[in-house]
């Protein structure tokens, strides 16, 4: 159990001197400086309200909607691809050959933007200049018709898209 002490007989004393100077100095003041102080001493402790609640308090309700639209937005984003994540888990296994022809035909959408090698159950696609929106359509084709993912990604974006290569493992890979 805490306890509290009573501040020292000296800190007392102490206290009550500057107590007394304090209000010795105000009333040896004019009328007109007293005025002026006090005017200038409910000034500053309006200022400080101001600084210290009110304030902080009324930004807080100036960014909260937009914070909070942001978060609900990226809320159902996630669960978007939440859904997605599941529906790909339950569809049906597609059988190597049709999966290979589907990567192919995907590849074949780029043009020569990409080169495609097939080595068992993993792919190679080396990408050279491909914008970052066609990068993103071709993985989500990818994994929709072929029912690949991507393994490992080595890629470097330049001033004409992304180029480097991306292995994908078919199948149950």
């Amino acid at each position: 159990m805490a306890r509290f002490e009573k501040p020292s007989a000296g800190l007392q004393v102490q206290l009550r001197q500057a107590r007394t100077q304090a209000l010795a100095r105000w009333q040896a003041l004019g009328e007109r400086e007293r005025v002026v102080a006090g005017t200038a001493a409910v000034l500053i402790g309006l200022l400080l309200v101001w600084l210290v609640l009110v304030a902080p308090a009324l930004r807080t309700l100036r960014t909260t909607p937009a914070a909070l639209e942001t978060v609900e937005l990226q809320m159902q984003r996630m669960q978007a691809q939440a859904q997605e994540a599941r529906t790909l888990r339950a569809a049906p296994a597609v059988p190597p050959e049709q999966a290979q022809a589907a990567l192919k035909a995907s590849v074949e959408h780029l043009g020569s933007a990409a080169r495609l090698s097939i080595s068992g159950e993993r792919a190679v696609v080396t990408l050279t200049g491909i914008a970052p929106a066609a990068l993103q359509a071709w993985l989500g084709e990818v994994r929709a018709a072929a029912r690949a993912r991507p393994i490992e990604a080595q890629l470097t974006r330049g001033p004409q898209g992304f180029s480097g290569s991306v292995v994908l493992g078919l199948g149950g890979a």
